[in-house]
């Protein structure tokens, strides 16, 4: 062979084996090493190189952790789960005497063997909930392959972390709440007798903490991001044209649906929580409605709720400030926020078009739709042209279309059969509306479609 083949290979060679990622086992297949066993009382053994974690009875979920810390990093292994026992491995994790009591928190890889097949979705454990529920990204939840060997890859770098299970992208969020921790196997507590001695099990734990940001995943690919970090755009929102639409400090670009500028009363910022306050039940009687001070026309629209108990408001489109000068809310589409259960409107209408995600008094949302009543819930109005989409937490919920025959006998059954070409608008005003009851907003963003 050719002497400057043969250098022209060797170089190649040497060049693909300094690109690879500098491994650092975690489990050295003979024994727990290395780890720590906190929280339950669940067991973990050492078998055949694998470390398995067996489900137990009256416990809490147990976590066997590493006795290290880990910030940025790139982590790999191999997990295999028996059906109907769930599962997760934590990472930038902690156990602090001061947080519940030395309560095991922090982000988790989801191992979801059930029908609903999270796996790979990111949960923040004892104290967020679910940060990436694979509703986000739907068609990567097939990635999963019950009762056989599946390998995992999360990169935690800086604010981003990423999943992968099966070399299939699945979660994406920007977030910093913490930024080192501990990885964790966690065996989860159980409450039927049926699921105790069950088992999951983990192998070829590698980890690599060494130049990750040269060899982390290319983003062309990637699952959906979700940005974690309150009233914020993040690096990949700004390059895809997203904008805050509420800054989380200010009343800039808001104002009064009836007034020049934002109401002195009825609305207030808390800890970038922006809440219309509690003041009796009526429509737009105190503050009143608050709409953004310019018009929009195509855009996805998306706004973190939370509701109180009884409480209703909503999120207005195509709002024309000017066409209720009278009492009452201020006209447009709305996306109905509800109490459906312990509100009466949501028994009034038809066939429940005025309960919770609904194109109110129109078009009624899905019974069965997500909805958490004790925290943040996502809204999200999708507006092309005439073609319209509400969504809820990651889930259409409905669709619709505007400027058609069929538009116009909605509107006639509805109680906008006396505005004048209601919801054909080509452009309007966003409003969050003042029903006297509390409800709280954050994340309110915006995309504008060409």
């Amino acid at each position: 062979m050719n002497k400057n083949i043969l250098l022209a290979i060797l170089l190649l060679f040497t060049a693909a084996i300094s690109a690879q990622e500098k491994w650092e086992p975690l489990f050295n297949g003979k024994n727990l090493k290395g780890w720590k066993k906190l929280n339950g009382k669940a067991e973990y053994k050492v078998v055949d190189g694998t470390i398995v974690g067996i489900s137990k009875m009256n416990t809490p979920n147990t976590f066997l952790a590493t006795e290290k810390n880990y910030g940025d990093f790139i982590l790999e292994f191999d997990f295999k789960v028996d059906d109907g026992l769930n599962s997760g491995v934590q990472f930038r994790s902690l156990s602090l005497k001061d947080y519940q009591n030395g309560r095991v928190h922090g982000y988790q890889f989801e191992i979801d063997p059930a029908a609903r097949a999270w796996t790979g979705g990111i949960y923040d454990e004892a104290r967020r909930n679910w940060l990436y529920p694979m509703t986000v990204n739907p068609s990567a939840r097939t990635a999963f392959k019950n009762g056989q060997w599946n390998k995992a890859r999360i990169e935690a770098i800086g604010s981003s972390i990423r999943t992968w299970v099966n070399g299939i992208a699945c979660a994406n969020i920007w977030d910093d709440m913490t930024l080192e921790g501990f990885i964790a196997l966690q065996v989860h507590a159980i409450g039927d007798k049926a699921q105790e001695g069950k088992t999951v099990s983990w192998k070829d734990i590698r980890i690599c903490t060494t130049d990750v940001e040269k060899y982390k995943t290319s983003d062309a690919n990637d699952a959906p991001q979700v940005n974690c970090i309150v009233n914020t755009i993040s690096p990949k929102e700004a390059k895809e044209g997203w904008a805050l639409l509420w800054d989380g400090k200010t009343t800039n670009g808001w104002r009064g649906a009836k007034i020049s500028n934002f109401p002195q009363k009825g609305w207030v910022i808390d800890n970038g929580i922006l809440k219309v306050l509690k003041s009796g039940g009526g429509e737009s009687t105190n503050g009143g409605d608050i709409v953004t001070t310019r018009k929009y026309k195509n855009f996805i629209l998306s706004v973190d709720f939370k509701i109180t108990e009884g409480a209703n408001s909503g999120v207005k489109y195509f709002v024309n400030p000017d066409l209720n000068k009278g009492e009452g809310s201020a006209i447009g589409c709305e996306f109905q926020i509800l109490d459906d259960d312990k509100h009466p409107d949501a028994k009034l209408g038809v066939r429940g078009n005025r309960k919770l995600g609904s194109l109110y008094d129109l078009i009624p949302a899905p019974e069965n739709k997500p909805f958490n009543k004790k925290d943040f819930n996502t809204a999200v109005v999708v507006v092309k042209d005439n073609k319209v989409e509400h969504w809820l937490n990651g889930v259409k919920i409905l669709e619709y279309e505007r400027n058609n025959d069929m538009w116009k006998a909605l509107v006639n059954y509805s109680k906008y059969r006396d505005w004048p070409n209601f919801g054909n608008a080509a452009e309007g005003n966003i409003l969050l509306q003042d029903h006297g009851d509390e409800v709280w907003f954050k994340n309110v963003k915006i995309k504008e479609l060409k």
